[in-house]
This record gives C-alpha cells, structure tokens and sequence, in this order.
C-alpha cells in the first residue's frame, strides 16, 4: 500500500493566508515571504501533494476550486490544534493534577457543569475527586486535598463561602408518607448537623418521628424518600422535581439555613488550584 504524502504545515499556512488575503502579493506579506515563494509552495501543494487544482482565476478573481474548499476547512482545524498543542505543552503549569474533595451532595447537581468548563480551559490537568460527607472531608490530614467543599453551619464557615440556602423537609409528591402519626425519616449519617436541627425542630414542634433510614449518601436518601418511605431534609437546590417540600402549611416546622464553602487546603501555590477553585466559585453562582 502506498505511503501518503504529509502537509507541511507552512504550506497550509500560506494557503489559508492566501485565501484570508483574496491573492499571492497580500498574503506573501502576511507569511513574510516574497510573491515567487509563495508561488512556488502552491505549485509544490497542488501538483506534489494534493495533485489537484486548488485555485482557479476567473474575470481575475482568484477562486478556490471544490478542493481547494474542502482542503480549506480541514488546514484550519490542523493550523488551530497545532497551535493549541504548542500552546499547551510550552506551558508546564498547563499540566498536572488537582485534587477536589465533595460531599456526593454536589456531584451530580453542580460538578458536571464545574468539571466541564475548567476541563477545557485546562485539558491537560487531571482531577481527583474525593468524596465524602462534610464531616469525614472536614478531618483529612493537611495536603491530602487541595480542596474541598463543604457543608457548614451558618456562623461556622471555614474558607470561602459559595452560597447559602434554605434547609427544607421534603417527601415524595405521589405518596403521604409526610402525614403518617409517626414520621419515618431518612436522614445523613450522625455526625451531621442538618440532622442535628432536623430533629431538635421536630421535638420542638411535638411532632413524633423515627429515624427509619441513615446514609451517608444524598442518592441513596433521594430513593428512600422517592419511594415514598420517608421524609428527609437537605439544601433546597438539591430538591428534585419529583419532590415535595414540606413547610408550616403540612405541620413542619422551619428549618435553619445552611452554608457552602470552599476550603483550600493546599499550601501549594499553583495556577491550576486557584483555576479550578475559580471554576467552582462560578459553578455555585
């Protein structure tokens, strides 16, 4: 089978300049080269390389023929990834590693979208994300993360805040769970202080209650109370469509607010944290 010939990228260069410049004498200029030269590298690219016409002159107008525009698309996508690969690997801090610790509260509600736009400012970087509940994250040894974010208590935030919300008592909109004399509920494992509050509220308003279900995991009390087995409570954005929220109106009482905040906790000084830190900042807008 026989061996294609490769584009030189300076022939790509001088060809799309060529076209961007609408002639030879205009685009010798841009590629810093003399009119002959130009000259010469479109014959060597169409007649070595190509072997078809990719310019045709009409009532002196200089045309690209069928070739020449597709030839044209794909010299640019080759011109602009080179340029972004050079880019790229001329740049040592472009490359590495960060490490993101999370409660799975926020994986699938925000994470997508953070994850998604710093991975193409920063293609190269690769993240490590941890997760946990606030509590384990809030006890990791010094540089194990570089960061983190975290659930806290309003008057108790470390670090950064992101946003602060509502706490709301939720149960499935298709069942009456919420209504039975003793409320099972499902809740994040102790030590949790949503759960704290959750049931000093419930003793406070006489309202009686078992804790039927406790996980560490957000997904998994979501199920719970999607199947209608309990009712629960969490941060109001984390509250899917499915969901009812429970107020005054159903015999629940007003729960505190609760923050988000973003801890570094890396004494390293590095361009990719203070990116990705930035990127989660916009995130939780």
């Amino acid at each position: 089978m026989a061996t294609l010939p490769t584009i030189d990228h300076e022939l790509l260069r001088t060809f799309v300049a060529i076209v961007d410049q609408g002639g030879f004498t205009s685009a010798a200029q841009v590629v810093n080269r003399t009119q002959s030269a130009v000259s010469m590298q479109m014959k060597r690219l169409e007649e070595d390389v190509i072997q078809r016409p990719l310019f045709v002159r009409q009532n002196r107008q200089l045309l690209l023929t069928s070739e020449g525009h597709t030839l044209l698309g794909y010299a640019r996508k080759i011109l602009s990834l080179q340029g972004e690969a050079l880019t790229l690997l001329r740049q040592p801090d472009m490359v590495g590693r960060v490490r993101l610790g999370v409660p799975d509260d926020y994986v699938m509600r925000f994470l997508p979208g953070i994850l998604k736009t710093f991975s193409q400012a920063w293609p190269l970087v690769d993240v490590e994300v941890h997760c946990a509940p606030s509590s384990v994250l809030s006890q990791q040894p010094p540089d194990s993360l570089d960061l983190i974010i975290m659930t806290r208590e309003v008057g108790d935030e470390v670090g950064t805040l992101l946003r602060r919300e509502p706490t709301v008592w939720v149960s499935a909109a298709d069942h009456a769970t919420h209504l039975q004399a003793t409320v099972p509920l499902a809740m994040f494992e102790a030590p949790c202080f949503c759960r704290r509050h959750a049931c000093n509220a419930l003793d406070r308003a006489g309202k009686t209650y078992r804790v039927a279900y406790s996980s560490p995991s957000l997904a998994t009390l979501q199920a719970v109370v999607g199947a209608g087995l309990a009712v629960s409570a969490w941060m109001q954005s984390l509250v899917t469509p499915d969901m009812l929220i429970l107020g005054k109106q159903e015999g629940y009482p007003t729960l505190p607010e609760a923050s988000i905040v973003l801890q570094r906790t890396s004494n390293t000084q590095s361009p990719i944290i203070d990116s990705l830190a930035e990127h989660i900042a916009e995130g939780f807008r």
